[in-house]
């Protein structure tokens, strides 16, 4: 589950508002909103033979969070879109790539919190690296944390915000755990999603996935949750308990980074017999490799 350094990724150049530059010397102003309180959007997107999957999801979902935060100057999408053309073209990637956008609320005239102290409009980040599914196939293993995700009367999920604090507290835990993740609950005891993915349960043919109320809108969630439509697979959105997942048939997790993953224990229990992928997980996999094979934005020849 640690990443290791791709050393393809030695030399990237890095967008910074337009701006192409070397990784070793791209940096935001310690005066950026990101740098002073996490103040700040952000996408994960992946690029499979030059396409870019659900680029106009993505993209969506970050004018909305970036409009939730009232962030002023929003740059219009074509705007977003033509300098994650550029930063690929100019790093030569079209395959087995990862872009991370950020979109800051900006630099500041004077440290502080009050959105009026930023007057310069907002920070855009294009960071592409070369970077396979960062999750095994053969199995993941997670523990419950003891962080809980926000409900909306706390702080709104479904703005996808740069402040993971949340997250890396939960993963620090699963590190301290020896596991591969740690599963979030919702403040009333259901499951949410992990530290970094969404998740799904499988029982007697069902599949299941909590709803949004305590995690974001997952593109990669959604996407799976239509291929069970297409292909007439019994699902369902609903409200999840640690038993659920502890009986499960199968289990597994989705995302942009590491695409759909089956997870064979959780808390010390073995979710059905223990092997990954499941064959509800394995159809699905398959219907999203295919998918992604096919669909996507064309950005890169």
């Amino acid at each position: 589950m640690l990443q290791s350094f791709d050393a393809r990724n030695r030399d990237i150049l890095v967008n910074l508002n337009g701006e192409l530059v070397h990784r070793d010397q791209a940096g935001v102003s310690p005066f950026d909103s990101a740098v002073q309180g996490g103040d700040a959007v952000w996408e994960g997107l992946r690029v499979y033979d030059g396409r870019v999957f659900k680029l106009d999801e993505h993209l969506d979902r970050l004018v909305s969070s970036a409009k939730a935060l009232a962030f002023r100057d929003i740059p219009p999408k074509a705007r977003v879109r033509e300098e994650i053309k550029r930063t690929l073209e100019a790093n030569g990637m079209r395959d087995g790539v990862h872009l991370r956008l950020t979109l800051t609320r900006g630099v500041k005239v004077t440290s502080g919190m009050d959105p009026r102290l930023n007057q310069s409009g907002p920070t855009l980040i294009v960071l592409a690296e070369h970077k396979a599914p960062v999750y095994q196939k053969a199995g993941l293993r997670l523990i419950t944390s003891s962080v809980r995700r926000f409900p909306p009367d706390c702080l709104d999920p479904n703005i996808h915000h740069a402040n993971l604090v949340q997250s890396i507290l939960a993963k620090i835990e699963a590190n301290h755990a020896g596991a591969d993740d740690a599963l979030m609950l919702d403040r009333d005891g259901f499951v949410a999603e992990t530290n970094a993915t969404h998740v799904f349960v499988v029982e007697g043919g069902v599949v299941r996935t909590p709803s949004t109320r305590a995690c974001p809108e997952g593109i990669t969630r959604s996407t799976v949750l239509d291929l069970c439509r297409e292909h007439g697979i019994p699902h369902e959105v609903a409200d999840l308990s640690l038993t659920w997942v502890y009986r499960a048939d199968e289990m597994f997790c989705s995302g942009t980074m590491g695409e759909l993953a089956g997870i064979t224990e959780v808390d010390g229990r073995i979710i059905g017999d223990g092997q990954a992928p499941g064959p509800r997980t394995r159809r699905l996999s398959e219907l999203y490799s295919e998918l992604t094979a096919a669909a996507g934005d064309r950005l890169v020849d």
